[in-house]
């Protein structure tokens, strides 16, 4: 999932740029965040909320957008459940991130309301099998119940 084609040729890193899309009113723009798989998350929070506070006032540098191995971009705000996202080539997957949604959901034989969010990963088959990319959304999905396991 961390890898770019370039010139029909798979290049895979040993590092991760993470791409995080923001919306502008006359478009979309991936600002990166360079070796984000070496930094915590509060590091990676706030550079991405610098990076899209200067991406809205057109403030970014050209080597802030690009180099990423592999974007995320979030559509809860717009209320969508699901959708499938683009991706930002030559990167070969994007990861959406879709509303938390209160969805009944079966518990113990119950009809209980729990807040449920979908994700959604597109990727390109010339580099990711399938097997590889459902075991990726099934250990994402781990960590978001259990965030406990990142520690």
């Amino acid at each position: 999932l961390n890898a770019s084609i370039e010139a029909d040729e798979i290049i895979t890193r040993n590092y991760v740029n993470m791409g995080v899309a923001v919306a502008l009113s006359d478009g979309l723009i991936v600002p990166v965040i360079k070796y984000s798989n070496v930094k915590d998350l509060k590091e990676i929070s706030k550079e991405i909320k610098d990076l899209a506070s200067r991406a809205k006032t057109n403030q970014l540098d050209p080597q802030e957008v690009t180099g990423g191995t592999f974007t995320i971009t979030n559509v809860g705000m717009y209320g969508m459940e699901s959708f499938t996202p683009i991706i930002n080539q030559p990167e070969v997957a994007i990861l959406g991130i879709n509303a938390i949604i209160d969805t009944p959901i079966a518990v113990n034989g119950q009809v209980e309301i729990r807040p449920l969010m979908n994700l959604s990963l597109t990727a390109d088959h010339r580099a990711v099998d399938g097997a590889v990319a459902s075991a990726f959304m099934a250990r994402l999905k781990e960590v978001i119940e259990k965030p406990g396991l990142l520690l």
